[in-house]
């Protein structure tokens, strides 16, 4: 886990993709989709079983590695409509029943819209964003990014990605969180969820997810930069 202090906090940076908010013990991921391989599936397309099983395991060692008391999700819980079967339902009702002293908190975003919310008996707040946390007015939650006045904002949405060159013109596509003066976007918790390439600008800091660890690959602490400096995406690189 990688450590940093911004916007007088202090934030662990895990290599599952989730940050944990160490004053308020508090976990918080980023677009957890849930139900995005049963919404292929429905529509004939031969994916992967058990991404939801995966997500929902890293989740829970997350928890227990962290201690924490409160998960906020940055929005897109679940990915459509078609993608909320019984079978997820039941998977993530095993899931809560095993937290269920946690307080769960899902900022809304542009999948929710369509896919609706939680049930009733998950017991997942759901509230639009931006939203303020009430235990600390400093910190604001989003799913698009966005810029909330006398606050930083944490925010999802966009599944960032730094490609990293090294050595011989190598290149490497890394999930990163990305850190701005005000605003930091968290990568895509969900295992089946596609990336973005950022470019950050020259205050930013990035940092990327690795199998086991997170790395600062661009800012103030950044290592082996001229070898590690994130390049710019070309327009025939996808964007998810």
């Amino acid at each position: 886990m990688s450590e940093l202090e911004w916007g007088g906090q202090t934030w662990g940076l895990r290599p599952d993709r989730s940050m944990i908010w160490k004053e308020q013990r508090t976990l918080i991921i980023a677009d957890p989709h849930f139900g995005k391989s049963d919404h292929f599936r429905s529509a004939g397309v031969p994916v992967p079983r058990g991404t939801t099983r995966h997500n929902l395991e890293r989740l829970d060692v997350a928890l227990e590695a962290t201690g924490a008391k409160r998960l906020i999700v940055l929005g897109d819980f679940f990915h459509s409509r078609n993608g909320v079967t019984e079978e997820l339902i039941e998977q993530l009702r095993v899931w809560r029943n095993r937290w269920d002293g946690l307080r769960v908190i899902n900022v809304r975003g542009n999948h929710d819209r369509q896919a609706g919310d939680p049930p009733s008996s998950l017991d997942i707040e759901c509230v639009c964003g931006p939203w303020r946390d009430e235990s600390d007015q400093a910190v604001a939650f989003a799913h698009e990014p966005d810029v909330v006045s006398n606050a930083v904002t944490l925010c999802g949405h966009i599944h960032p990605a730094v490609i990293l060159e090294g050595l011989g013109k190598s290149r490497l596509r890394a999930a990163c969180f990305h850190f701005k003066t005000r605003q930091a976007v968290l990568p895509g918790f969900g295992a089946f969820t596609g990336m973005k390439a950022i470019l950050p600008s020259r205050k930013d800091r990035v940092f990327a997810v690795g199998p086991t660890e997170v790395a600062e690959v661009f800012g103030a602490t950044a290592a082996n930069r001229r070898s590690r400096q994130p390049r710019k995406p070309t327009a025939s690189e996808p964007a998810d």
